[in-house]
Order: structure tokens, then C-alpha cells, then sequence
């Protein structure tokens, strides 16, 4: 009996045990929406509130009081601007994230087997903490056409002039009624075997002469030898005033590296470079008359570099700033599934013969799939709806070039269109377009987790 009562005493805890359980559990049920209302509520304010008033303002026409039915997504599509917007957005996810991708590969493999792997890491990834607007500002200015101001053009400046060189006087032409403009630009006059011909200039600033021009009065009074043709290519100004135009004065300095050519029934003979004072001569030649010219090539404008922010380069340009700022993010997500991947896959096949290139192409990127398609996706996704970098790099001239989807809406709603309207239904189109990146993505974060 006391054995019979002991069993039941020890049973009755246990029996009671399931009832505190389920009132837990309960209690849970209860408790933990008070802990999600306020997500809910901040989400319901800041996204679904907002994608369903756009949805149904996109049905209003501007003003927001007539209901047009569809009339704004049949505007759209109308729109030249708005179908160049899509064009550029669909350039935008065709290169960008392609572009990145790749670049986050192979500076992520490199990285891999540097030995200062972490400050390179670093050193790339810094740009993220880089705001879209200062880095807007940044490249806006690198970007500038003036080689003096844009960072890009002056390389590129420097580039062309080392190889194929400049002017010297852009600035100068001949002296009117003196010398005889051709129509290439090129000036000229007439002279014979036994001359000692002058080339008065004008247009050059003294402080723009090179120097080692020297003084061009004692050039102009040589005289030609017989068969010989002589002369002086001199700027026919006088520092302080006076002196007398087509004459070489004493303080009119001579201009050197001009190219001159002396021409003969249409054919160059003979071509030299002046010296420092001014000064060129044409020996051996047959005796006769001559055209003395200086080509348009002295004369030419200073190559100016490229036009980055112009109509055709302005989306290139942006997306090249784009990679600038987002290469460092995709180079860590994949350098993190690279630290991942099994070491003995890789060592093995490197013990069956294989070079490092095939070891890449057939065991690295394979295994890195799930990754890389995860980081193409979501820049995808982030590509769509960029903004910041298009209407601060772009000049207001070339904004419509560079136009996307995201600069659009907001152009044509608060940017001096002022129709809420169909910037609504620019908004629900963009929304459309990156909801199915985003279920893409959702699942196959679901399916690594699997």
C-alpha cells in the first residue's frame, strides 16, 4: 500500500507536467507579436503604404482628382525619354553587374595569394564607405573635359602628346595683307632662290614663347646664299608699343619650332624647322620660285583628351564609377565562398598535373556558382534602382542621354514635370522589374540554408 501511494505521489508531478507547458506556450503566442507590431507597423508605414498609394495614384492623372485608368502606363511607353531610360537601365544590368562580378573573381582568387591579402582587401573595399553623392562629386570632377581639372583627360592628354605631339603657337596667325591664309589654315607667301623672305606673326601673348626664342633682327638681315632660300618666322610685336608692322624690330623675338616647307608646283621640296631666333634656310634648291608655307599643323588647337560626359561616353562613364564603388563588395562575398571551398579538391588536382588556369575554370568557378550567381542578382537588384550616381555625374545637358528608371520617376514627378501621376507608374514599372531579382534571390538563400 505505501508502495501503491509512493508511485502515485512520484505520477502526479508528471501528469501535471503538459498543462504549465501549454500555458507557456500560450503566453509565447501572445507575447510575440508585441514584439513584431513595431517591425510591423515601421514596415507597413515606410513600404507598404507607400507601394500601394503609388499603385493607386499611378491610375490619377497629374493633378491627382481624374481617374485615367491606364492611361499613364500607355503614356509611358510613349515616351521617348522614358524609353531611353529603360534602354540605359537595360545597359545598366546587362554590363554592370556582369562586369563586377567578373572583376570580384579574379581580384578575389589574386587577393587569395598575395601576401598581404588583408590591406589589399581593404585598400579595394574602402570605396564602399564612400557615399553615392561624394563619389558623384569625385568622378564628376575627374571626368571634367579640361585637362587642367580632370585627372582622366590630363593622362590622356599626356598619352596623345608624347606620342603624336602638339602645336606649339595655337594661337597665331599671320599678319594681315603680309602673309596669304590657304584654305587648310596653313599661311604663305611667295619667294625665289636668293631671298631672305619674313614671316610676320601675330596673335601670340610674349609670355606664351618658349624660352629659348631669341631676338629675329639679326636672322632677317642675312642675306641667301646663291641656290639657297632664306628667312625668319618672327612675332611682329613690339614689347611696350612702337615698331613697325612687317618690319623685324629689334626686340621682336623670332618663333622657334615652327615648321616651314617650301612648295613647288604643288609638291613640298623642302622642309625644315626655324631655330631659336626664327630663323630657317632651304639649301641645294633649283633655282626659281618657291612658295614658302607654314603648315596648319603649327596652328593647330591643343588636343583637349576625351569627351567622358558627353552624349555617347556619359553611361560608360558612370557605370565605370559605379564599378569603382561596388568591385571591393563583390571581390569579399566571393573571397568569402572562396575561403570556403575544400583545399583537398584543389591540392588533388593540382597533384594530377593540372595548371593553375584549369584548376580556375573547371573546379573553382563550378564550386563557386551558388555564390557568384547570389552576388550577379543582387547587384542586379541594386543596379535597377540606381540613382544617386546618374544625376550627380551627368551635366544637365547630356542628363536625358544617361537617364535610368530611378532619375526618370523623379524628373517626371517633383524634377520640373510635375506629374505624380505617371512618375507613379514609373515607380510600379521599377517595382515590377526588381521583385522577381528579389524572389530569385529569397530562394536561393532558402536553398543554401536547406
Amino acid at each position: 500500500m505505501t508502495a501503491i501511494t509512493a508511485t502515485k505521489r512520484q505520477a502526479g508531478p508528471r501528469a501535471a507536467g503538459p498543462a504549465p507547458a501549454r500555458r507557456g506556450r500560450r503566453r509565447g503566442r501572445l507575447i510575440a507579436p508585441l514584439f513584431v507590431l513595431p517591425a510591423l507597423l515601421l514596415l507597413g508605414a515606410l513600404v507598404v503604404y507607400p507601394v500601394l498609394f503609388s499603385v493607386g495614384r499611378s491610375f490619377f492623372d497629374a493633378s491627382g482628382t481624374r481617374f485615367v485608368g491606364g492611361a499613364n502606363y500607355t503614356e509611358m511607353f510613349r515616351d521617348p525619354a522614358t524609353l531611353k531610360a529603360i534602354r540605359n537601365t537595360t545597359i545598366w544590368v546587362v554590363v554592370a553587374p556582369a562586369l563586377l562580378t567578373g572583376l570580384g573573381l579574379i581580384l578575389a582568387v589574386l587577393v587569395e595569394k598575395v601576401r598581404w591579402a588583408t590591406a589589399f582587401k581593404l585598400l579595394l573595399f574602402m570605396p564602399m564607405a564612400v557615399s553615392f553623392l561624394a563619389a558623384g562629386i569625385i568622378f564628376r570632377l575627374a571626368y571634367d573635359e579640361d585637362p587642367d581639372k580632370g585627372v582622366l583627360n590630363a593622362a590622356v592628354v599626356s598619352v596623345h602628346d608624347a606620342f603624336q605631339g602638339t602645336s606649339t603657337y595655337p594661337t597665331a596667325r599671320g599678319r594681315t595683307g603680309l602673309l596669304t591664309q590657304g584654305p587648310d589654315g596653313s599661311y604663305r607667301t611667295t619667294a625665289s632662290t636668293g631671298d631672305t623672305v619674313t614671316l610676320p606673326m601675330v596673335g601670340v601673348l610674349p609670355k606664351d614663347l618658349p624660352r629659348d626664342a631669341a631676338p629675329a633682327r639679326t636672322a632677317a638681315g642675312r642675306e641667301a646664299a646663291p641656290g639657297e632660300l632664306r628667312g625668319v618666322v618672327y612675332l611682329d610685336f613690339t614689347p611696350g608699343g612702337g615698331g613697325k608692322q612687317g618690319a623685324v624690330d629689334p626686340k621682336e623675338s623670332g618663333l622657334p619650332g615652327m615648321t616651314v616647307q617650301a612648295v613647288r608646283d604643288g609638291r613640298t621640296v623642302a622642309s625644315t624647322t626655324t631655330a631659336a631666333d626664327g630663323s630657317f634656310r632651304f639649301p641645294g634648291l633649283e633655282r626659281g620660285p618657291y612658295t614658302v608655307e607654314l603648315p596648319e599643323s603649327n596652328f593647330a588647337p591643343p588636343y583637349q583628351g576625351v569627351s567622358w560626359l558627353g552624349p555617347t561616353l556619359v553611361t560608360p562613364a558612370i557605370i565605370g564609377a559605379y564599378l569603382w564603388i561596388w568591385t571591393g563588395f563583390a571581390m569579399v562575398l566571393i573571397g568569402a565562398g572562396l575561403s570556403t571551398l575544400p583545399r583537398d579538391a584543389l591540392e588533388a588536382a593540382r597533384m594530377d598535373g593540372a595548371n593553375e588556369w584549369q584548376i580556375f575554370r573547371r573546379i573553382t568557378v563550378p564550386l563557386l556558382a551558388p555564390v557568384l550567381t547570389v552576388v550577379f542578382v543582387t547587384l542586379v537588384i541594386n543596379v535597377m534602382k540606381v540613382f544617386d550616381l546618374v544625376y550627380i555625374i551627368a551635366p544637365g545637358p547630356v542628363q536625358e542621354d544617361a537617364t535610368v528608371l530611378a532619375t526618370q520617376m523623379w524628373l517626371v514627378s517633383f524634377g520640373g514635370g510635375n506629374d505624380q501621376g505617371l512618375g507613379s507608374a514609373l515607380g510600379v514599372l521599377l517595382l515590377l522589374l526588381v521583385i522577381p531579382a528579389m524572389v530569385f534571390n529569397v530562394r536561393r538563400f532558402r536553398q543554401s540554408q536547406r
